[in-house]
Formats: C-alpha cells, structure tokens, sequence
C-alpha cells in the first residue's frame, strides 16, 4: 500500500488489522452517505499500442466494447476454461486498468507477461500510484440507478457506477483530496469488509487464491453480467466457455445466500444438503462477509439443488443457508 494514503487513512482514525482489511471507530452507522477505502483490491495496468489486441486474446469481454464511458466485468481463464480471477476493466486514455483482487495480481501479471512475446506492451502492478475509493450515497440513488450499470465518466478522477454505488480511482494526491471533501459533505467512513459485504450483496463474483481456477464463468453468472462476449473470437479458454453457452450445459450457477454463522465460512468451503440422508455435496462457498449481524455470501450451487430447502454448511454445526436469489 501507498505509505502516504495508509497515513492519510490513519489520520482519519483508521485501524489496519492488515493492509486489506479497514476499520474506523466511528459511533453510529446509520447515515445516508458513506465512503469506504478498498484496499483488498488492486490495480494492473496493460499498456502499449498493442495492449487493446493483447487483451482481446486473453479475457471473456469483449474489449471493442470497453471504452472512455463503459467498463466491463470480465474474467481471465486457463486452457479449460477455468477462470482464474475476474476483473473489472477500465480504459484509461491509451490504457487499460484491470482491478482484481490484490492477492491475486502478481501472479496474474506474470501469466500475462508469458504471452506478452513481441507485442508492444508494458505491464505494471499500479496499485501504489492509484488509490480505489468507494461511495454510497442513499440520496442520490435513485439517480445513479437510471445510468447504466458500469457507466465510466474522467474529469480528473474515474468514476465507474455500480447503480446504487460508485468506484473512484484517483492518484493518492487527488484521493487525499476527495476523501476531505466527501468528510466535508458528510460521508461516514466505513471499513473495507462493509464495502466486501455491498459487493456480495450486488453479486460481483470477486475470486481468491482458494477459488481460482475452480469456476467457468457462467458458474460465476459472468453471462448474465454482460462479463462473457460470445462473438468477439478466440481467447485462452474460449472453446470451453463457448461449448457451454451453445450446448446450454453449465451444471452450476451462482446464489446470494445468508447463514447465521459467528465466524465467516472459507472460501471454496463445501455445502451439503441433508434433504436425502445422504448429506450430498452440492456447492461451494465463493466468498462470504460478516456485517450488521448477518453473514451474507455467495455460493455457486448445482442448479438441480437451487432450490434445496435444507443447504448447510459442511462443518461442525452444519449451519443452515438460505438462499436468497433463486
């Protein structure tokens, strides 16, 4: 993390229990408007004048489609078409920024430099120099709602909006700046696992170390979050993600669901269902978060099973889920 941010968040009153992970003292959270440091993400930028066909050969979306004023949900998949992280790409003038999951970054920098070969383009971990910011403002939501769901504006820092939330990406200077003003104009700061909780909630299928290379992406709902071109010609991994779409065969699908758990379940931990006395394995939890009482989390689930009245977690207590999106 950028040392200069991280003190600045200190001087805001911000607990680091680790560099992802935010909290702040503050007394109530109950306002309208809220910001939140999203420092569990970071930034990759791709580069060069060959950096848009680079790309087009490597990930789901089409990247014709990404442009000044649209972004765009997309994953990078091995040769079987496992996704081995999702992203949300955004064009940045002649260049493009991937923000993904920070633990997974380095190693998706250095898989991306192996086809690199001749093309003319520079990869480079910018999570120091970009600061990511999130927004909620419940009085403006409504309409922020009317704009398309990952609409891009750039006056001088890049808004991406999220329907009833907004993702900032601003050079530390420029973040120290709004981070003040949106203090000024009563944003509440709020810890980084609550931003993690509003994107389980909006069902953005972010991956981890332990779920990557697990999923094809229809498993993520990445076709449903207009992640996944079926028109745009081969990527790494493309002939297994289209076989599934034409032949309709992706045997799993991913739910919001909720469990009453005192410690947040794994990744990649198994759910069951006890509806047969066989205690069958139907699914994996994706990522889950705790806040305001709840743990909700995503869970990618055999669609025969979606609607099983009896999931549990496979653990000690077999805790109960249920599903929230069918």
């Amino acid at each position: 993390m950028n040392p200069d941010w991280k003190n600045f968040l200190l001087s805001k009153n911000a607990t680091f229990n680790n560099d992802t992970d935010i909290v702040f003292s503050s007394p109530e959270h109950e306002g309208k408007k809220h910001i939140y440091p999203i420092t569990h993400l970071g930034v990759l930028t791709i580069a060069g004048i060959d950096a848009a066909k680079f790309l087009q050969g490597q990930i789901t979306c089409n990247i014709n489609d990404i442009t000044d004023i649209k972004s765009s949900l997309g994953a990078l998949c091995n040769p079987k078409g496992r996704a081995i992280t999702t992203f949300l790409l955004v064009k940045n003038a002649d260049s493009f920024l991937m923000i993904l999951p920070k633990e997974l970054l380095a190693s998706i920098k250095k898989r991306l430099q192996m086809y690199v070969l001749r093309s003319k383009v520079t990869l480079t971990d910018s999570s120091d120099q970009l600061s990511l910011i999130g927004l909620y403002d419940k009085a403006s939501q409504a309409a922020e709602e009317t704009e398309l769901r990952f609409a891009t504006s750039n006056r001088g820092n890049i808004v991406v909006n999220l329907q009833e939330r907004r993702l900032i990406i601003a050079e530390t200077d420029n973040a120290q700046a709004l981070w003040d003003e949106k203090d000024k104009l009563g944003f509440q700061a709020e810890g980084s696992a609550q931003w993690r909780y509003l994107d389980i909630i909006s069902g953005i299928p972010w991956l981890s170390a332990e779920t990557s290379e697990e999923f094809i992406p229809q498993m993520l709902n990445l076709d449903k979050l207009g992640g996944i071109s079926f028109n745009k010609g081969c990527y790494t991994g493309q002939e297994i993600v289209a076989r599934t779409h034409y032949l309709g065969k992706a045997k799993r699908e991913m739910f919001l669901a909720e469990c009453d758990v005192s410690a947040t379940p794994e990744a990649n931990s198994t759910i069951i269902d006890d509806s047969a006395d066989t205690e069958q394995s139907v699914g994996k939890v994706l990522c889950a978060q705790n806040a305001h009482n709840s743990c909700k989390m995503l869970v990618v689930l055999q669609i025969s099973d979606a609607n099983a009245y009896n999931l549990k977690l496979k653990n000690q207590n077999q805790d109960k889920i249920t599903l929230l999106t069918v």
